[in-house]
């Protein structure tokens, strides 16, 4: 699929580029931690395994990490596929690389994918991994940006 119309002028100075890249990680970084979270919680309420848990998690991470992106472009009155292309463009790399640190290090940490929700192990593998997966993607957003891709896509429509 041909995304050339989507490509805007690189940032101009290397400032912009650690200050946006830093904001789109920290907003790819919410609606990824919102998903995985809500993914994790429920498939370890229901006793899942680690498969269906992290399966759960990855999805409804996408989901919210997409969500919002392409809300606040409905709002600015964007239609939908507009908004989902520019939403797909903006956060995929992103999302993916912070899933799959963020699954490897619950994975990982001796008995953290089998915590209870009321276990300080899980919370706090939990939350360090989704850390950890945020500072992982940084560098790629960073790079993205400085093309004029990722979240600089969806940042030229706001």
């Amino acid at each position: 699929m041909d995304h050339s119309h989507l490509r805007h002028p690189p940032v101009a100075r290397p400032d912009d580029i650690g200050r946006v890249a830093l904001a789109a990680t920290l907003h790819c970084l919410t609606g990824c931690a919102i998903g995985e979270i809500a993914g994790m919680v429920i498939g370890t309420a229901l006793g899942w395994g680690n498969g269906a848990t992290i399966a759960l998690a990855l999805v409804l991470a996408f989901v919210s990490g997409y969500a919002l992106t392409a809300i606040p472009l409905l709002r600015a009155g964007f239609g939908v596929k507009t908004a989902a292309r520019l939403a797909l463009a903006a956060d995929t790399a992103s999302i993916t690389i912070m899933e799959i640190v963020d699954n490897l290090i619950m994975l990982a940490i001796p008995g953290a994918m089998d915590a209870p929700l009321d276990a300080p192990l899980f919370w706090g593998a939990l939350f360090a991994s989704l850390a950890i997966a945020g500072v992982a993607a940084y560098p790629a957003n960073a790079w993205l940006i400085a093309r004029g891709r990722g979240h600089a896509v969806a940042h030229a429509h706001h």
